[in-house]
């Protein structure tokens, strides 16, 4: 039977407030177990939480940037369940009112065609804590420093039909929250993670099937990997007779499989009702305009003025402006170089590459924009070759020094003085009389090899494009 695959997403976004949505407790990440942990993320007695207005600002952002309706009354409501990381025994979350309501958001698909993924709402709630079973020998150890951190979960509506197509809304959604300054997107520490939705039904068919929930990937390849294996394995299933059972699994990705680990809760189970120590939030039609007006250039309107202000192809534009750091660095080379062609070959070309290679992010890159674009200067200055560029741009990323300190030590400055090439050029016609006989008697092919001869003799330093020029008058008699 062909089948349908359905999939739906619910991204947790860490906020990036510098303190807890509920209390003054750092959100800094990296410190030592259980010290960003203040009495309220304790569950304390006595202690009563205190919404951050910063949080809220961010949430309302995500939302004008995704064109949703921005609700002015929302309410914070007590989801109950145990777990171990969970001190007060429920998490404040929303419910049937959220902050953010119906969106959407347009993803590229790799046929260059656009789809438009819509988002059923995103709302505000804390973070729980970190429960560690693998470091202590049979027991489970907490650490609560990520309890009460702020997060804004955006859920999609069930509207993708492939894991590429999952990821594509995944990355867009991730350049988004990083334009907009609301997280670091940063997948390794947990700061933008997914549970996927995913269910099967036979082509053609409009009701939905059974799903199950993956839970908490935080990896673009490993929400892909983990829908392929959850589609096959729900197909093996429903073809032999069986039944999918609603339920929560975990992907393991040193095995490439997903595993169950409960029956999926429905939200009855959850006994959600209004937190009283919060009051309903009520949101100003001025602040949400003064946070409008606030807004940053987000990734759609700067590939569009890349495009008309640089000349640069839809393409090259959207692949620049995927990543916000990219983007960035290559406006500042190409307004230091005034050459948008050049600069979008080496941004996207050497300069990626060598990123790639070292596994670094742009911050850590050792070639900073000014640097490469000193460089990409000096080739259109004709001072050095793109061949020799990318000689010297190797040495740069070595830490060797500047691209002009480079060219001053290494002796590489191209010659473009016409006397000293046509020099070279007589004495490589007169110490090859019969390649110069063959190449008049009509053996064009010849030419490269003059080319050869007077690129060896001054050791790779000939401006190419005059010596091409004054090779061709000179062969010619």
């Amino acid at each position: 039977m062909n089948w349908e695959v359905v999939i739906g997403l619910e991204v947790h976004t860490q906020l990036a407030t510098k303190t807890k949505i509920f209390s003054g407790a750092s959100t800094q990440y990296g410190a030592e177990p259980n010290t960003q942990a203040c009495a309220l993320d304790l569950a304390m007695p006595g202690t009563l939480p205190v919404l951050n207005k910063q949080a809220v600002a961010m949430a309302i952002k995500f939302g004008l940037a995704v064109d949703a309706q921005i609700c002015k009354h929302s309410v914070f409501a007590r989801k109950n369940y145990f777990y171990p990381d969970l001190p007060k025994g429920y998490q404040i979350s929303q419910y049937d009112l959220p902050i953010v309501g119906k969106g959407h958001l347009d993803i590229q698909l790799e046929d260059g065609s656009v789809k438009r993924i819509d988002i059923t709402r995103a709302h505000l709630e804390e973070d729980a804590g970190k429960s560690m079973h693998e470091e202590f020998g049979g027991m489970t150890a907490v650490d609560l420093n990520r309890a009460g951190t702020p997060l804004l979960e955006i859920v999609s509506e069930p509207d993708m039909r492939s894991g590429k197509e999952a990821v594509a809304y995944l990355k867009t959604l991730h350049s988004l929250v990083r334009y907009l300054g609301i997280s670091d997107g940063n997948m390794q520490e947990g700061s933008f993670r997914c549970d996927v939705n995913i269910s099967l039904r036979p082509m053609g068919q409009k009701e939905y099937g059974t799903r199950a929930e993956i839970k908490n990937v935080n990896s673009f390849r490993f929400v892909e990997r983990a829908i392929e294996y959850e589609m096959e394995r729900q197909a093996s299933i429903l073809e032999s007779g069986g039944k999918i059972v609603q339920e929560t699994r975990l992907f393991d990705s040193a095995k490439g499989e997903t595993r169950s680990l409960r029956s999926k809760e429905n939200a009855n189970d959850y006994r959600y009702f209004p937190d009283p120590d919060l009051l309903p939030l009520e949101i100003s039609d001025a602040w949400i305009e003064q946070l409008r007006e606030s807004l940053p250039e987000l990734p759609k309107a700067k590939a569009m003025r890349f495009q008309s202000e640089h000349g640069l192809s839809a393409y090259d534009a959207e692949v620049l402006v995927a990543n916000k750091d990219l983007a960035d660095f290559f406006e500042t080379v190409v307004i230091t170089t005034k050459q948008p062609k050049l600069s979008t070959n080496w941004v996207m070309g050497d300069f990626s590459a060598f990123l790639n290679k070292d596994n670094l992010t742009i911050l850590e890159s050792p070639v900073r924009a000014e640097a490469l674009a000193e460089l990409i200067n000096r080739i259109s200055d004709n001072t050095i070759s793109g061949r020799t560029a990318k000689e010297i741009f190797e040495a740069m990323w070595a830490g060797e020094g500047s691209a002009d300190s480079i060219i001053d030590q290494k002796g590489l400055r191209q010659i473009s003085d016409s006397s000293a090439l046509e020099k070279a050029i007589d004495e490589v016609m007169t110490a090859n009389p019969g390649q110069l006989a063959d190449y008049r008697s009509g053996k064009d092919k010849l030419f490269g090899f003059f080319v050869g001869q007077v690129m060896k003799a001054t050791g790779g330093k000939a401006n190419p494009t005059q010596l091409n020029d004054l090779l061709k008058a000179k062969l010619q008699g």
